[in-house]
This record gives structure tokens, C-alpha cells and sequence, in this order.
């Protein structure tokens, strides 16, 4: 394999990296890939290429919907930057082989990559990956008569019109504060929030290839001034979507930025006032989730972390909702993928019905309180499976004085505590640490277990 293609590595979603290895040449081999890859698997159907709002996403997609054209497939290009899960949903709805998305989704400007969408607009699960990898090559293109077209297509009108198909909502009366973080959630969930009659109030919804010096991740430390809007009565709640728009936070007035944990367990208690159907999240996703669904009678599917795994296990369990803490969630009738921008009109249609604070006050009392954190410890990714294995043979009878009643492998160690609590140890699938997690009922007995988490790793990291 060339030095080119030992460049490229496909993680937990998708190829990203800095522009000094993203290069033309290299993007070119994983469009590559991607034709001969579906060339190999008998599918003819055009292919969508869709970009984000980097200064250079637009080119890098030129280049790749060439590469897929000269191998023969027709390619759909939107005609604007676009949110991931529009291109994900256009490759449902028109029936096409797939879609590759270059973004680099919440990561600095300095950053590009780009992810391959089956035709299920599913992320791609690791024999897809794999099998892409196995085929990075110079571009081999057919004799010029045999190629195929590149059109540019408007893809947000159709979108625009299924959503609010899709979602039974009037928000007449409803003042929404949007933050697309000056990412491809601009003039997109906006418009289809003031399309389902909510008076919006923009911020950072103009184009910035730096990202208004931020990265464009929706923390809530980088959501203060959506967050005092919403404080100061301008707005009944705010939204803001990531880089790609495929994660959303919600902001309320009493919570500030709201806990994803909470709202995934918030949205998917109203979900189930008129539909029926069982949650799927990661094993660092609040075990409140499972409290709301044992109070509907229904079941929670657990996965690893990786919105791969999340919904590929929607699909599996005809699940209602599939989510993770990081703020990533899908509807299974919708797409089985993340998608903030669905998701905020879905958000929106429920805060006009009940503010966000409403229910979250009355899951906490129905359900308790829930706190959760984590912490990472430094760990050379070369050192993280020996750790792991180690840590088998290292696992506490109790924990923080509370005995240890189940040890779950799905993801690392996740040690589950006699009442209630629990523990995650777990390897960060991108940077070199190991990541520690813990959930209770206070924050201070969460930092006691992550005390006692750090105390049983640290050891094991040095040796």
C-alpha cells in the first residue's frame, strides 16, 4: 500500500484530519475506493457528494464526485453546503447507492475529512470500512465516453417539505434562539423552524471558515451567549447544531444548556405519549433513559460508543429513538442516523407543547435525581488494550464503599454498584486516553466514584 493510502484511517466516523494530510490525492483514492467498492457489489445507482461549510469542502467534494463520474456513476451535488443527515436522508428517499460527506464535522477549521453513507443512510459499520480501506487506490478511470454526469441539485427544498410532513408541529407563538455555530446548520434549521411558524432569532448564521474562532461544537462552554439569550426572556428556548448539524443542544431558561442525558430521556417520555417502541443508547448514555422506558413498559438496548453501533441496533429492535450523551440522536421512522436538524423541529413541537423545564422537573421527581462526569486519564494508544486487559484482572469487589453487583463488557468496563450507580472505564476511540465515567445521584458522590475510578486505572497506565 502506498504512503498515501497508510494516510487515510477510517475511525469511528469516517477519515479526518489536519490539511496537511488531507490532500487532494488522497481524497481522490477514497472516492476511489468508494466507486470500485460499489462497482465490486453489483450497485449502478448514482451516488450523492455532499460538503460542509469549510472553506475547503466544496473542492475536495468536486474532486471526489469527478472520481466517482470517471468510474461511471452519476453523481448528485448539492448545490450549497448541507447538514450530513439532509445527504443521508437523500440517499433514502431517491434510492441512490450512497453518499460520501466531507466534513470534519465539531473539529477546528485546520481539519477536513469525509465519511461514506451506505444506501441506507446508516453510518457505515466496520466491514464497509475495512472494505473501503482494502481499495484506496489511484483514481482508474473509463474511457471518457463511459463516464457519467455530475448534477447540482437543490436538496433542501424536498427535505424541508418531508419534515414538516414528518413532524406534527405548530410553533405559532414559539420565539426560537438558533446557533449554527456558522456551520452548515445556517439558513437550514432555521428556515425550517420559521417554515413551521416559530419566530427565530439567528446567531453565528453567517459563513466563517474559522468558525468565529471556535471550534464548532455545541458545549456548553461555548454556548454562554445562546444561553444568556434564552435567560433573558428574548426566547422561549434555544438550539444550536454542530459543524455538519448532525448533533444538537438545547438551551432552556432555568437549565441553560440542557444535559443531553436529559433531554434524550425528556424527549423520548413525550415520544411515547403517542407512540410506542424501545430506546436505544451507548453505555455512557444515562441509565435515566431506562427509568422513563420501564415506566412505559418498554425495553433499552445498550451499545457501545459509536453512533455506528446505536444505529445499527435501531434497526435491529425496530427502536423508537436511539441517542448518546454526546448529543447525537435519530428517530428509526426517520433516518437510523444522527440528526440535529430534524431533531430541533422534533425539539421544538415538544417545548411549545411543554417547556423542556417542565419535564425535566417532573422526570426528576418521578425518576430522582441523576448526575454524571467523567475524566480522562493519559494513555498511549499503543498501551489502551494491554490496559484493558489488565484492568479485567484488576476490577474492585466494591467501589467507593458500595458493593459491585454487574460487570458489562460491551465497551470496556462498565461496573454497575448494588444502588444504582455506576463506573465506566473505557478507551477514548480518539485521543490517547482512557476515558472514566460515573453516574449517581449527586455530583459529589459522582466525583467520589470517579475518584476511586482514576485510583484503580492510573496504576494500571504506569505500569
Amino acid at each position: 500500500m502506498s504512503d498515501d493510502a497508510d494516510a487515510i484511517t477510517f475511525g469511528t466516523d469516517g477519515w479526518r484530519a489536519t490539511l496537511d494530510t488531507f490532500t487532494g490525492p488522497r481524497v481522490r483514492m477514497v472516492g476511489q475506493a468508494v466507486a470500485t467498492y460499489l462497482d465490486d457489489e453489483g450497485v449502478a445507482a448514482p451516488v450523492a457528494v455532499g460538503y460542509d461549510a469549510r472553506e475547503t469542502s466544496r473542492g475536495f467534494a468536486e474532486e471526489l464526485a469527478r472520481t466517482l463520474a470517471a468510474n461511471g456513476f452519476d453523481v448528485v451535488l448539492p448545490d450549497r453546503d448541507v447538514p450530513t443527515p439532509v445527504v443521508g436522508w437523500t440517499v433514502t428517499e431517491r434510492d441512490l447507492a450512497g453518499a460520501l460527506m466531507v466534513t470534519a464535522s465539531h473539529n477546528p477549521p485546520e481539519y477536513n475529512g469525509v465519511k461514506f453513507l451506505p444506501a441506507d443512510g446508516a453510518p457505515a459499520l466496520p466491514a464497509v470500512t475495512d472494505a473501503l480501506a482494502e481499495r484506496l487506490a489511484e483514481p482508474s478511470p473509463l474511457p471518457e465516453d463511459e463516464w457519467g454526469s455530475i448534477s447540482e441539485e437543490d436538496l433542501l427544498d424536498p427535505f424541508y417539505a418531508y419534515a414538516l410532513d414528518f413532524v406534527d408541529a405548530d410553533l405559532d407563538g414559539l420565539t426560537v434562539a438558533y446557533d449554527a455555530m456558522h456551520g452548515s446548520g445556517r439558513g437550514v434549521t432555521d428556515e425550517l423552524l420559521e417554515r413551521a411558524g416559530a419566530t427565530v432569532l439567528r446567531r453565528r448564521c453567517e459563513t466563517d471558515p474559522e468558525f468565529g474562532g471556535t471550534p464548532p461544537e455545541p458545549s456548553a462552554d461555548r454556548l454562554t451567549d445562546l444561553a444568556d439569550q434564552v435567560r433573558d426572556g428574548e426566547a422561549d428556548f434555544g438550539v444550536a447544531n454542530d459543524g455538519d448539524a448532525d448533533r444538537i443542544s438545547v438551551v432552556t431558561p432555568e437549565r441553560g444548556v440542557l444535559d443531553p442525558n436529559l433531554f434524550y430521556a425528556a424527549l423520548y417520555d413525550d415520544l411515547l405519549e403517542t407512540e410506542s417502541g424501545p430506546a436505544v443508547r451507548t453505555v455512557s448514555t444515562s441509565s435515566i433513559v431506562d427509568r422513563v422506558a420501564e415506566a412505559h413498559g418498554e425495553e433499552v438496548y445498550e451499545t457501545a460508543v459509536g453512533f455506528k453501533w446505536v444505529a445499527q441496533a435501531m434497526g435491529d429492535h425496530d427502536a423508537l429513538m436511539g441517542g448518546e450523551e454526546s448529543g447525537g440522536y435519530g428517530l428509526t421512522a426517520h433516518l437510523r442516523n444522527k440528526d440535529g436538524v430534524l431533531l430541533a423541529l422534533v425539539a421544538a413541537a415538544a417545548e411549545a407543547d411543554q417547556p423542556f423545564d417542565d419535564r425535566v422537573d417532573a422526570l426528576l421527581a418521578e425518576h430522582g435525581e441523576i448526575h454524571q462526569d467523567r475524566r480522562s486519564v493519559d494513555c498511549p494508544d499503543d498501551e489502551k488494550a494491554r490496559v484493558i486487559d489488565e484492568l479485567e484482572a484488576a476490577l474492585p469487589e466494591s467501589v467507593a464503599g458500595v458493593d459491585v453487583a454487574n460487570v458489562n463488557t460491551v465497551d470496556g468496563f462498565k461496573i454497575q454498584l448494588d444502588d444504582g450507580t455506576w463506573l465506566l472505564v473505557r478507551p477514548s476511540g480518539t485521543e490517547p486516553k482512557l476515558r472514566v465515567y460515573a453516574e449517581a445521584g449527586s455530583d459529589e458522590r459522582v466525583q467520589e466514584l470517579l475518584d476511586a475510578g482514576v485510583d484503580v486505572v492510573a496504576p494500571l497506565v504506569e505500569g
